[in-house]
């Protein structure tokens, strides 16, 4: 018999607020990114209406992020900014529940084409937007700095938002 104070807590997807861009900026600094935005940056985002952000959190503690992604809308297109997952939360799907979510509410809003930028060696990534849909469309060559002060490529995926 599994006890209910021991089980894992359940994801709740909603909209993100301007009061959680704290939690954001903790979890995109995770995220094993080169540059990771301040709590006034993603504060300043959130206040954005062409920015539209969804965050799974603890269905039982909804200040508790695990996860958010962020796009920017202009007219009918969207690009995803960023997506992060918080390492302890990483393995239980939440990053495929994040994206079908967000791009549901994207559809919803009128987005009929999706892009983004990923770095060609990030596997993980490439297979949560490759299963979401997406395909390749374009290259650019060292657009992003790596830690060790070198450059990696990315590659720009789209993916038509019409069929959801």
């Amino acid at each position: 018999m599994r006890l209910p104070f021991f089980s894992k807590p359940e994801a709740l997807l909603r909209p993100a607020r301007t009061t959680d861009a704290a939690a954001l900026a903790e979890i995109h600094a995770e995220g094993g990114f080169a540059g990771s935005w301040s709590p006034n940056e993603f504060e300043n985002l959130l206040a954005d209406r062409a920015v539209i952000t969804d965050i799974a959190s603890d269905s039982r503690k909804t200040d508790v992020i695990f996860g958010f992604v962020m796009s920017r809308m202009a007219a009918d297109e969207a690009e995803i900014l960023t997506i992060a997952v918080r390492r302890k939360s990483r393995g239980n799907h939440i990053g495929h529940r994040l994206m079908d979510t967000h791009m549901a509410r994207l559809a919803a809003f009128g987005v009929k084409t999706l892009y983004l930028e990923v770095e060609e060696d990030n596997t993980a990534a490439r297979k949560l937007y490759e299963k979401a849909g997406f395909v390749t469309a374009g290259l650019r060559k060292g657009y992003y700095r790596k830690p060790d002060g070198g450059f990696a490529n990315a590659l720009i995926m789209k993916l038509g938002l019409e069929n959801l």
